[in-house]
């Protein structure tokens, strides 16, 4: 594996985010989404005081990491979990806060890489594309099975997929000739179902369809609507969250969480709010920061990425 393709996105910057609160003697930091270990590597390195907890339901994804992360000893907890059971693994750990929280959502740079996956629409693979391969149905599953309908708000939903429509019913009309195994043929389908002026536009035509499979297959977003506030709900206070997203749905998912966490929510008119309206959130971004043009031209992965960050500045209300 060449180690370009690993560089972990806005590192540096993820690592100043997260600092002023990772410096305290004791301190744990979250790596919801440990991949090959890039961030947590760094955050071991950067924070010698620091305890990390790392999630990921990739096995895989473990193992390698846990290679990498040995010379850390017992510094490093990994665990397969995906990132919404947070709450459940820190309470199996014993430990009611966490200072620091990050989330990297880019699908993992091992397993576009391996071809056998089904992630990637540039070789020919089973249409598989499950994070966790214990688990759950496989893309062509989706594909085969899926009401037209489903599939129509799946691709426009999770792909923002213009063409959905053209390319559904070119689906529905395959599958009943042969089920779909493999990313080739979705591809040409795909790529011949699209209106000429559609191919010119941004990149690789299956790119949109691909995006909204793996969400599906994986529940990504519902598992991030569920993990991001739960994240927020086990920061101590002066504790900060970082969230590196990939598209327009990830990203404003982080932002409606965020945001709510940082409103007054006091009924207009009062002289003084009084402290359970509150903000419970800091916002340490104003909007998304976007990686910088040197990084992308070092790591192309890196262009899509939009990174927001909060800090927690007073404790929930007892409810």
């Amino acid at each position: 594996m060449s180690n370009d393709r690993h560089v972990p996105v806005m590192l540096q910057r993820c690592l100043d985010m997260l600092a002023p609160a990772l410096e305290r003697p004791g301190a744990v930091v979250v790596d919801c989404t440990l991949g090959l270990g890039g961030h947590s590597e760094a955050l071991l390195r950067d924070f010698p005081e620091a305890r990390l907890v790392a999630l990921d339901r990739d096995k895989e994804a473990l193992r390698l990491s846990g290679e990498r992360l040995a010379p850390y000893g017992d510094r490093a907890t990994l665990v397969h979990a995906v990132y919404d059971e947070l709450p459940e693994v820190l309470e199996r750990l014993g430990i009611p806060r966490v200072d620091g929280v990050l989330f990297d959502l880019g699908v993992s740079s091992m397993q576009l890489d391996e071809a056998d996956r089904g992630f990637a629409y540039a070789q020919d693979a089973p249409l598989d594309m499950r994070m966790d391969q214990t688990t759950g149905m496989s893309a062509a599953e989706v594909l085969n099975t899926y009401p037209p309908g489903e599939l129509v708000r799946i691709l426009r939903a999770y792909g923002e997929e213009k063409q959905a429509k053209r390319i559904v019913s070119a689906v529905v009309r395959e599958r009943e000739k042969e089920p779909f195994s493999n990313s080739a043929r979705l591809v040409e389908l795909i790529r011949d179902s699209l209106p000429q002026a559609a191919k010119r536009t941004g990149g690789n035509p299956a790119k949109r369809t691909f995006q909204a499979l793996r969400i599906e297959v994986n529940g990504e977003l519902s598992v991030l609507e569920r993990a991001i506030p739960a994240a927020v709900k086990a920061l101590a206070v002066g504790g900060r969250i970082a969230v590196l997203s990939y598209h327009s749905l990830e990203d404003r998912l982080v932002k409606q969480v965020f945001a709510a966490g940082a409103a007054n929510t006091a009924p207009p008119g009062l002289p003084v709010v009084p402290e359970r309206y509150q903000p419970r959130l800091k916002l340490l971004t104003r909007g998304a920061e976007l990686p910088t043009e040197e990084e992308v031209a070092e790591n192309r992965r890196a262009a899509p990425a939009r990174l927001r960050g909060a800090e927690r500045i007073r404790e929930d209300e007892p409810s």
